[in-house]
């Protein structure tokens, strides 16, 4: 069976980035039409915004909703040590005094269906329980879809475009080989919920704390959520986490690196557990390329970054507006070619790259307290990347500057050479 009605676009999966591209395109006056496999609201681990989400947010029309919403304000990020020590906040409004400087900490079953009703406000056709089986090529170009409904009803979608939105999935990504994994980022979390953990006040109620286990081996995150709930979850390298323990239950491994985590222990102490226990590979990976003929990736679908700075939902929302932009271009000119729809590529992928090097730093054990205090005038370009504003070609004066911090202590560790 074949669709009657060929829409221009046709994305697949509604998640932010899904829900992003195809607003955006909707607006322009394309017709859309979006899969997602899933019934929503649907849970989903990834609940910190970042600063910079806040121009795409404005573009789709979302901050009204969000500002009348429920979730918690956020204002800074914190890291504390493997001694427990509190780094000195990294204030977002005092960077930068500007209403992008306060974001939220969202409860992402709430927050994507958020950002799907907008997609069908702006005239977006979106189809829920319904699973793309195939993306249709011919002659090397995206032509369309495969799909089958919840009654087992199959049929092809024809489009201009093919979007793939639909996350760690990867349809193009994979059938086209064009997947590499990251030789660095190799992480796995841990994850739960609890009710009644502490939390610091004022401004730095909603802040997110990235909070170091001994030895610098892992980190947990702490992010806190409406309700009185806080997501709190530890990431380390996948062989650490889950080889050579005693026990292969995810809560013991949990605990075990609660208990190597000064900073994690007091805040829930007195907390009571309210969600089981989640495990994902957090594996980094990014495709060859970010279009083809008739195609384009965004977000996971593209790659995926380590979580360390929440940025998951930025580079949803970046890709997402910045391939609508493109495919909107493509279209009113008559061109869905590689070259057309992939020229957000290169741009984005250099910010993408900038946020890796400053995760890659962290987990070398960059000392950001130190840094600061011998380079107070780069400050501002850490917080560029903490905020997400990763378009700025300075951010990269920092990464010879870390490298010889790290160089220079590691030096410092080395015992003298004897006669």
């Amino acid at each position: 069976m074949i669709d009657a009605v060929r829409p221009d676009v046709v994305v697949i999966g509604g998640g932010p980035s899904g829900a992003t591209v195809a607003t955006l395109v909707a607006k322009a006056g394309f017709r859309v039409q979006l899969l997602e496999r899933e019934r929503f609201p649907r849970y989903h681990i990834g609940e910190s915004l970042i600063p910079e989400t806040f121009w795409v947010l404005e573009r789709l029309g979302m901050l009204a909703k969000l500002q009348g919403s429920r979730f918690v304000e956020k204002h800074s990020v914190q890291f504390v040590t493997e001694q427990g020590k509190l780094s000195e906040p990294f204030y977002f409004g005092d960077y930068k005094p500007h209403a992008s400087s306060q974001t939220w900490q969202v409860t992402r079953a709430e927050f994507d269906q958020m950002m799907l009703d907008n997609a069908r406000e702006h005239g977006v056709d979106v189809e829920e329980g319904v699973r793309v089986l195939d993306v249709l090529f011919e002659d090397g170009r995206a032509v369309g879809v495969r799909a089958i409904d919840e009654a087992g009803v199959e049929r092809e979608i024809r489009s201009a475009v093919v979007v793939d939105a639909a996350g760690q999935s990867c349809l193009i990504q994979d059938r086209l080989g064009l997947r590499e994994w990251d030789p660095v980022l190799k992480k796995a979390a841990i994850w739960t919920y609890w009710k009644g953990a502490k939390r610091d006040a004022g401004r730095d109620e909603g802040a997110t704390l990235v909070m170091q286990t001994k030895g610098k081996i892992g980190w947990f995150w702490f992010i806190p959520l409406q309700d009185d709930l806080v997501s709190v979850g530890v990431v380390a390298p996948f062989d650490y986490l889950f080889k050579g323990r005693n026990s292969k239950e995810l809560e013991a491994i949990y605990f075990e690196e609660v208990e190597r985590c000064l900073g994690v222990q007091p805040r829930i102490a007195a907390a009571q557990r309210v969600a089981p226990f989640s495990a994902a590979k957090e594996y980094s990976y990014r495709s060859r390329q970010v279009a083809g003929d008739g195609w384009v990736l965004v977000g996971d679908a593209f790659g995926f970054l380590d979580p360390l700075y929440s940025s998951g939902i930025l580079l949803a929302l970046i890709s997402g507006a910045q391939a609508a932009d493109a495919i909107t271009a493509g279209l009113t000119a008559g061109d869905t070619s590689a070259a057309r729809l992939g020229t957000w590529g290169p741009g984005y992928i250099a910010a993408m790259d900038r946020m890796r090097k400053l995760v890659c730093q962290f987990y070398e054990g960059l000392n950001f307290g130190k840094f600061v205090r011998e380079h107070p005038d780069r400050k501002g370009l850490i917080t560029d990347v903490l905020i997400g504003d990763l378009f700025k070609p300075d951010i990269d004066s920092l990464w010879p500057l870390m490298d010889e911090m790290q160089a220079a202590e590691m030096a410092a560790k080395e015992p003298a050479a004897t006669g």
